[in-house]
């Protein structure tokens, strides 16, 4: 259907062209849609990169500790074991500012259109965020 027309209510008249009010509401309307997909690309590429930041520093801790529990010596354990809090607490800092980032976002485009703020990406993100300070301090807790 072209966006430039729109069907008459009977179906048997012809259609009428749309104003150019109408076309530029829909152009903005698309335009604020495309850029909340785009957000939401956006706010997923941080989660998805905080996590598996989260999980390879959560891995190399448990490996460790579990080298550790066995009876096996190394020789710097301490710095692996602060690797895997380095990267459990960068995975878990760079998916709160990927949230904080996308929640300034939702704040500007819902000026130009009212919708829903609580965006499944943004409550997955919350989620993720609230998991990664749960590891990350259930790791330092035991490393002090």
């Amino acid at each position: 259907m072209n966006p430039a027309t729109s069907p008459s209510p009977t179906g048997s008249e012809p259609p009428h062209p749309k104003t150019s009010d109408e076309l530029a509401q829909i152009r903005t309307d698309l335009a604020v849609e495309r850029t909340l997909m785009a957000a939401d690309r956006s706010l997923m590429a941080w989660v998805r990169t905080g996590l598996s930041m989260i999980s390879f520093g959560f891995t190399i801790y448990k490996l460790l500790e579990a080298f550790q529990q066995q009876g096996g010596q190394l020789h710097n354990l301490n710095t692996a074991r602060n690797v895997g809090l380095f990267l459990t607490g960068l995975g878990t800092v760079s998916i709160v500012v990927g949230t904080i980032e996308y929640w300034a976002r939702l704040k500007a485009l819902n000026r130009s259109r009212q919708f829903r703020l609580a965006q499944p990406s943004l409550v997955i993100a919350l989620i993720m965020s609230v998991a990664g300070l749960v590891m990350f301090f259930s790791i330092l807790r035991r490393v002090i």
